[in-house]
């Protein structure tokens, strides 16, 4: 018999196609909405294998109602939404798609930068409501980024991508990691530097950390006043890595001066959201990975870790390997 598969939402027909070539599946039949916990709680009594979004909770609950499941296959970089250890207690492989969105990110990063600095949101807006009456001298003037000091706090895959691109804007860079990062700063020429002196001293200041119980709630007050008043402050990593309370009150007072943010403590985000109703915040509905072929490249990397883990093949990306057999 093939091993049994849950894809808990529609995906591109590429992926689902070397899922069907080895193995029998189900899918939820939405493309935008996420499948109601109960019915994929009872989707999953009798399957080997399940392909997961962000927007699934994989926890002790789902693993017991999911007994047969050797591997969870996560299309995403990162796996907040996953309980490692409750699958490491039960063997359960987790996979996931690190590198083939690196680009992608780091792109939209500079959208996010280029957008809050030169105030792009506000400026359409104004024109949208017929308030564009004249030119000025300083008439909706932003941030300089050429030459700007560009800080990045998280020195991994999108970091090194986010740094690369500075070389076109001649900006210095200053980073924080863990621990030092050389081959990003031979890349680069990036100066390692402690948190403190980097949010002191950069002029845009770029979070792209996993959320950890170490990175939850990273920046608040203490770290927003330390910020230059004419610092850009980009969140395309997790929410609940920042205060949202404290970034609302930070920018309010004017330290940082705007803030670039692809991602929420709660998505999707309300309307009623009070830092979307800041004209300095520039805001995007969690879209660092959304273009057509990264979607693709996510959605097939998922489905080949999925594949191999249930074949028995090498597999390509696995996030806790200790639970794989030797081989």
């Amino acid at each position: 018999m093939k091993p049994q598969v849950y894809i808990t939402r529609r995906i591109p027909q590429a992926a689902v196609d070397s899922i069907a070539a080895a193995c029998d599946y189900a899918m939820w039949d939405s493309a935008d909405l996420p499948v109601p916990r109960d019915q994929l709680l009872a989707a999953l009594s009798g399957v080997d294998g399940v392909l997961t979004m962000l927007t699934e909770r994989v926890d002790a609950a789902f693993l017991a109602a999911a007994p047969r499941c050797r591997v969870v296959a996560n299309m995403a970089g990162g796996y907040d939404n996953v309980d490692l250890a409750a699958l490491n207690a039960r063997n359960v492989l987790l996979t996931n798609t690190p590198g083939v969105l690196t680009d992608t990110t780091a792109d939209l990063v500079w959208a996010l930068m280029l957008a809050a600095a030169r105030r792009i949101v506000e400026g359409h807006n104004l024109i949208v409501a017929g308030r564009w009456t004249t030119w000025s001298p300083m008439f909706m003037v932003g941030q300089e980024v050429s030459g700007a000091t560009l800080g990045i706090v998280g020195a991994g895959r999108i970091g090194t991508a986010v740094a690369r691109r500075a070389s076109g804007f001649a900006m210095p860079i200053r980073y924080y990691n863990r621990r030092p990062a050389p081959a990003l700063e031979e890349q680069t020429g990036a100066r390692y530097c402690e948190l403190d002196e980097l949010l002191r001293t950069a002029d845009f200041i770029v979070v792209l950390l996993p959320l950890t119980e170490e990175t939850r709630g990273m920046f608040g007050a203490r770290e927003f006043a330390l910020m230059k008043p004419t610092a850009v402050f980009v969140n395309a990593a997790r929410g609940p890595i920042v205060d949202e309370d404290a970034l609302y009150n930070a920018l309010q007072q004017g330290r940082p001066g705007a803030a670039g943010l692809d991602v929420f403590t709660v998505e999707p985000v309300g309307a009623e959201h009070p830092l979307l109703s800041l004209p300095n915040v520039t805001a995007v509905p969690h879209i660092g990975s959304a273009t057509v072929a990264t979607r693709i490249r996510m959605a097939t990397t998922a489905a080949t870790n999925l594949v191999a883990a249930l074949t028995g093949r090498p597999v390509p990306n696995p996030v806790n390997p200790a639970v794989l057999p030797p081989t």
